[in-house]
């Protein structure tokens, strides 16, 4: 079975930067977008940020619009997100996944396929 192992949080203030990694044990996720969530304490987990396979389109939501970079190297097997500008609300524990889509369009979130890897836990502090 596919299993995500995120890596990369840590606890930050306000304004500073941070880049996610994750990479899946097991089966090759395949040509497939990939995506990553988050969920903030007493909230649900969301989709946030998604990536195509080939052509790598993005897409993000409207909260981390302009501060987020979503990217993968296939090669390596690996997906990536670069967070700048961040802020108190972007504490959370963040999540990647397979989504069984090769493109990001319509509500890709709900197309997430494989176990919940353990999370990485991002701090930001005002």
């Amino acid at each position: 079975q596919m299993q995500p192992v995120e890596s990369g949080g840590a606890s930050v203030q306000a304004g500073g930067s941070l880049r996610l990694s994750c990479t899946f044990s097991g089966v090759n996720g395949g040509d497939f977008a990939r995506a990553w969530f988050r969920q903030a304490p007493g909230n649900g987990r969301e989709g946030i940020s998604c990536i195509s396979f080939s052509v790598g389109k993005t897409t993000y939501q409207d909260s981390v619009k302009g501060r987020f970079t979503i990217s993968r190297d296939d090669a390596k097997n690996m997906v990536y997100l670069e967070m700048n500008s961040l802020k108190p609300e972007d504490t959370a524990i963040y999540y990647c996944a397979v989504i069984t889509r090769i493109d990001c369009s319509g509500s890709w979130w709900d197309h997430r396929v494989g176990a919940w890897g353990p999370g990485t836990q991002v701090t930001v502090s005002s």
